[in-house]
């Protein structure tokens, strides 16, 4: 089936003529209230992001560690839905026509909404990609043809634990970039050697030429910048879900001041992506 051109393609070619790499921030959508998760979102891309990932909250992220595990339950104790993360993207497309968004989590929330009508329910909200953890190259069958025809970018995983003879398998149906989670185990727990993912992200390249965005692990601004200058993209979530946790009241409730610690600690990490110096290709 055939494909139309996604934000997500023109986002990383416009980053290859800037000669950098990319930033691409997580947070889950409705953490720790709708508003709150309205004001982090509207200002992401002015903070520096590049790329916004979403997280579709989920009573059971298996893949996440405790930090992202802890913020899904906080959205959905707010009331957070699949249908409010998707409203929540069109209000943010109303505002940002270009920052390419992903919505990254589980397949269970989009069967019980129903696939077809979920495509074209995130379409219309100006979805870019997914990530369905869950999901890997052999299922996603329920969702790539009307993902692809409407231009929506199927993003994969792959891991230290991603072979040789793995990959092909997994970035031939991959499009948009490729995600490489540079340490195993869940969300938030290490960091990586930047010896180490040099040589993955090499290896990865052997089989794809699509971008590849690296996260788990990533905290600091010399963390992005350093993995920045060898991947196309440095991913960071936890790093700033652990601001939202710590800056609640006893009641769960944000404090003053939440968004903007958020908002600054991605102004830090865009201007050490933004400085990392030359770019590979």
């Amino acid at each position: 089936m055939s494909r139309i051109a996604s934000r997500i393609a023109g986002r990383f070619e416009a980053l290859k003529e800037q000669g950098r790499g990319g930033l691409i921030t997580f947070v889950t959508a409705g953490d720790p209230d709708l508003e709150t998760s309205r004001d982090i979102l509207m200002g992401l891309a002015d903070a520096g992001a590049d790329l916004i990932e979403l997280g579709m909250p989920f009573s059971d992220p298996m893949a996440d560690g405790p930090a992202i595990q802890a913020a899904s339950l906080r959205a959905l104790k707010s009331g957070m839905t699949l249908k409010k993360t998707l409203a929540l993207v069109a209000e943010f497309r109303q505002q940002d026509k270009d920052t390419p968004v992903v919505l990254m989590g589980y397949y269970n929330p989009i069967y019980i909404h129903g696939s077809d009508a979920f495509i074209t329910d995130a379409k219309a909200a100006g979805v870019d990609g997914l990530i369905i953890v869950d999901l890997p190259p052999e299922e996603m069958h329920e969702l790539e043809g009307a993902a692809h025809a409407a231009g929506i970018d199927i993003i994969f995983l792959t891991a230290p634990t991603s072979d040789d003879a793995r990959l092909p398998v997994i970035v031939e149906r991959a499009s948009g970039f490729v995600y490489y989670v540079s340490i195993t185990g869940v969300t938030g727990t290490g960091s990586a050697d930047i010896g180490d993912i040099h040589s993955a992200v090499e290896r990865i390249r052997r089989h794809t030429d699509l971008p590849i965005g690296v996260g788990f692990g990533i905290k600091t601004p010399e963390q992005a910048a350093e993995i920045s200058s060898v991947a196309n993209a440095a991913v960071v979530g936890s790093a700033l879900v652990d601001i939202i946790a710590a800056n609640l009241d006893a009641g769960g409730k944000a404090k003053p001041g939440l968004v903007e610690k958020l908002l600054g600690l991605v102004a830090d990490l865009a201007a050490g992506v933004r400085g990392a110096g030359k770019k590979v290709t």
